[in-house]
């Protein structure tokens, strides 16, 4: 019925390793190689040139911001009935 507890610790364990290695990546991607110099590896090179990156976040904050309004207005609606 509900996960014991050591699971439960054992998934949380291994949320925080996969979401720290995606913000990991995407660090790099997006700010980290455009520092260093250009690499002579086609997919490195590929990953420093790319421009999609670079803008993805800063261009997604906006839109997080209202979502995250909204969910806030929602719960408060919800707990108010």
């Amino acid at each position: 019925m509900f996960a014991s507890s050591k699971e439960s610790v054992f998934w949380g364990w291994i949320f925080l390793v996969f979401g720290s290695v995606f913000l990991l990546g995407f660090l790099y991607a997006a700010i980290i190689s455009k520092l260093l110099p250009t690499s002579e590896n086609v997919i490195i090179s590929a990953i420093q040139n790319d421009r999609y990156y670079c803008f993805l976040v800063p261009l997604t904050l906006p839109i997080l911001l209202v979502a995250v309004y909204f969910h806030w207005l929602s719960m408060k609606l919800f707990k108010h009935a």
